[in-house]
């Protein structure tokens, strides 16, 4: 005689809710620094973002700046030149870093997991992480003691009687060198999960494939490759998140040396029409929308994988 199965009433949910917690007090406990610090770091200032609808002074505070309303959004609808300047310079740094840099880490992924020697491997590894632990001051700071116009390779070129190279300072490869400088810092850092997936990946899959005869660029293709299609759609959906963010303080250290009509963009726009021109509510507004573009990509993006049968960031 089959029993029907019993519904669990709210007393008897609240009754496992509570059984749970005091089992997992331990790692509650553990997790409360952390969820501290993401409320006070990452939520709570979000409550700032009331300044773009008004007109913000310092000195009057949050609660007694008068309420302006949409007036700072004027700024994006009227299509201000300087705005418009930040946001085609931000997106085609965007389509620079989609296309250059998000592909750099998973070549190099291949490339390391195809060494055969393990202690080559690590090393190899150990020196391409380094850069990722330098801040910007230092990589740019390298980048100029090697390119700029006193910077070794002039030195060189001048020691051989050359014509010397005008990089650093050159509006017309400042977007080059910024792709450059990303992918020499933080290309190594990001193999990291490429490589993990990599060790996922069933050796008996490339056995099989080998046996069928199937060479090293079939198997890449059709073992490699799809092995690492989830990581790669997961990352890429993150990355959507922050398109619109292309490095503020890697730009900022530079901006002088180029000028701002090539390196203006909407973090360093931000920045310098909000803390130095004293505009705040329309740099908020600004920096709203462009935190408001981002999570609507990421939804998108996220849709479109669950569209083509991928997880995506979260589930359904």
């Amino acid at each position: 005689m089959l029993r029907a199965p019993t519904r669990r009433t709210p007393g008897r949910q609240r009754a496992g809710l509570l059984r749970r917690l005091v089992r997992d007090r331990v790692l509650l406990l553990f997790a409360v620094p952390g969820i501290a610090l993401i409320l006070g770091f990452q939520y709570l200032p979000l409550l700032g973002n009331v300044i773009a609808f008004e007109d913000f002074q310092p000195f009057l505070g949050i609660r007694d700046s008068a309420w302006s309303g949409l007036a700072n959004f004027a700024v994006l609808v009227n299509g201000d030149p300087a705005f418009l300047r930040a946001l085609t310079n931000t997106l085609v740094l965007t389509l620079l870093q989609a296309v250059f840099v998000f592909p750099a880490p998973i070549l190099l992924a291949l490339l390391l997991n195809s060494l055969f020697s393990e202690r080559i491997k690590r090393i190899a590894q150990s020196i391409l992480y380094l850069p990722h632990f330098m801040s910007w001051v230092i990589v740019v700071a390298l980048f100029q003691q090697m390119l700029g116009g006193s910077g070794l390779l002039n030195n060189v070129l001048r020691a051989h009687n050359l014509a010397t190279l005008d990089i650093i300072g050159n509006s017309d490869l400042f977007r080059v060198l910024l792709t450059s400088q990303v992918i020499w810092k933080d290309t190594g850092w990001a193999t990291i999960l490429f490589l993990a997936a990599l060790s996922t990946i069933d050796s008996q899959l490339y056995e099989a494939a080998s046996v069928d005869g199937a060479g090293r660029w079939r198997q890449l293709w059709h073992v490699t490759l799809p092995g690492l299609r989830g990581v790669i759609i997961l990352l890429f959906i993150l990355r959507l998140g922050d398109s619109l963010t292309v490095g503020f303080e890697q730009i900022i250290l530079q901006q002088q040396a180029v000028g701002r009509d090539v390196s203006e963009v909407l973090d360093t726009y931000v920045y310098n029409n909000g803390v130095v021109a004293g505009q705040w509510g329309v740099a908020a507004a600004v920096g709203l929308v462009k935190g408001l573009v981002g999570v609507a990509l990421v939804l998108a993006a996220n849709k479109v994988a669950h569209i083509f049968g991928e997880e995506g960031v979260y589930s359904r």
